[in-house]
């Protein structure tokens, strides 16, 4: 058995050994430190006899047994009774089969929903889910929140240490109680369906396992709540830019532009599900949620048979839409970069120079990258080549890079 493919197992499975462990253990560091030692046992012990045909049951038990000799050992130095009543409570717990028969059906969203704890911030929940649960890397969780790797793994730190010092539990909540904590994990599951569409770095454009994860957990949070318009437009979001995998990449792993790509690649049975989803979000009576204004978005990049039939003027409406009820600088990119299809370069390269005055976007390299493509065609060859400099030394995803520099060597 080759060392990739326990490496692949244990990408695949570790959030969810993870959250299986949290719950029998009940203790994040205790799981933690339980997961690494069962995955080193993997190692030691897959490599001559072979992964077993259930890694992750198999990861579990062996995480659990490594919790239960961990508060053995600690019998000898620390509460005796106090150990011994949570060894004999872990000792009780099995594995759950796939699908158990709580109201949540899944540990991966039972854990998601106990760590966005409404005695945290928001930041802080979704922060600490991504990094710990999800298995996303703190340069990931930054990304998502637009700041830098340090500031990001401070957060962490100071929420680990709120939970440990305010004795919040890790405890599945009522289902009377989900409505406090939905948006928090949909902010999680969307960051996730993120990390799995483009990558903060890497070889490779897209993960497609980390995409696939987030629909899932998107359809057991409807399942769940049946009904919620933000539940809706999330799965419709997803949905409709998953629908597009196949036509995103050459065979080479070089990104393929919205503009050439192949539209008879993409997965029409994703579409359709899609569009459903997205039409009945926007039929709620209450405001439209901004996953189903973005939802809205990407199905008119959808039903567009080719690029040149693209309802531009409705995108770039929406985007404004999107931009007075959820007011974002990200959102104000996206809009100039639509804005550009509309009224032209000129007028979008004046929409992202204001943006860029005001700051937020420092280390954010899709926006000298679209303000290079702005000035490019404008004919304004030199500044071009220098916003796609710039664009190229931000970028850490090696098919962005490589799409940068080409573009930086299409004009000289």
């Amino acid at each position: 058995m080759s060392a990739v493919d326990i490496e692949s197992v244990f990408r695949h499975e570790a959030g969810r050994v993870l959250a299986t462990l949290i719950r029998l253990v009940g203790d994040f560091e205790l799981a933690e430190e339980a997961l690494q030692e069962a995955f080193a046992a993997a190692v030691a012990q897959w490599k001559s006899g072979g992964i077993p045909a259930n890694p992750r049951a198999w990861l579990v038990n062996v995480g659990r047994n490594k919790a239960i000799d961990y508060l053995r050992r600690q019998i000898l130095f620390r509460d005796k009774r106090r150990y011994l009543e949570a060894e004999a409570a872990l000792a009780n717990q099995t594995a759950p089969p796939e699908e158990d028969e709580h109201a949540f059906g899944d540990d991966m969203l039972r854990l998601i929903f106990t760590c966005c704890h409404p005695a945290l911030s928001a930041e802080a929940r979704v922060a600490l889910t991504l990094r710990a649960v999800c298995g996303l890397t703190t340069e990931a969780v930054a990304r998502g929140f637009l700041v830098n790797e340090e500031t990001m793994a401070q957060r962490l730190v100071r929420a680990k240490r709120k939970i440990r010092d305010a004795k919040i539990p890790y405890e599945t909540p009522a289902l009377v109680m989900l409505d406090a904590r939905v948006e928090g994990v949909l902010a999680v599951v969307y960051l996730i369906f993120t990390e799995g569409y483009a990558a903060t770095s890497g070889d490779t454009l897209m993960r497609e396992d980390v995409a696939a994860e987030a629909i899932r957990l998107g359809r057991l949070i409807d399942a769940l709540i049946p009904g919620r318009p933000d539940v809706m437009g999330l799965l419709a979001l997803m949905l409709l830019h998953h629908a597009r995998r196949a036509a995103r990449v050459t065979r080479a792993g070089d990104i393929v532009l919205l503009e050439d790509q192949d539209r008879g690649l993409w997965d029409a049975s994703e579409i359709a599900e899609g569009l459903a989803l997205v039409d009945r979000a926007l039929r709620a009576p209450d405001r439209p949620s901004a996953y189903a204004v973005q939802a809205a978005i990407a199905a008119l990049h959808a039903r567009a048979r080719q690029h040149d039939a693209t309802d531009w003027p409705q995108i770039v409406g929406l985007y404004e839409v999107l931009l007075r009820l959820y007011p974002s600088p990200v959102v104000e990119l996206n809009h100039a970069a639509a804005v550009s299809m509309v009224d032209g370069p000129a007028r979008a390269l004046a929409l992202i120079d204001a943006l860029a005055a005001r700051g937020g976007l420092e280390d954010y390299h899709l926006l000298p990258a679209v303000r290079a493509d702005l000035l490019r065609r404008l004919g304004r060859r030199e500044e071009a080549r220098a916003a796609y400099r710039t664009a190229l030394a931000l970028a850490k995803l090696e098919p962005e890079r490589r799409l940068l520099a080409k573009r930086l060597a299409e004009i000289g």
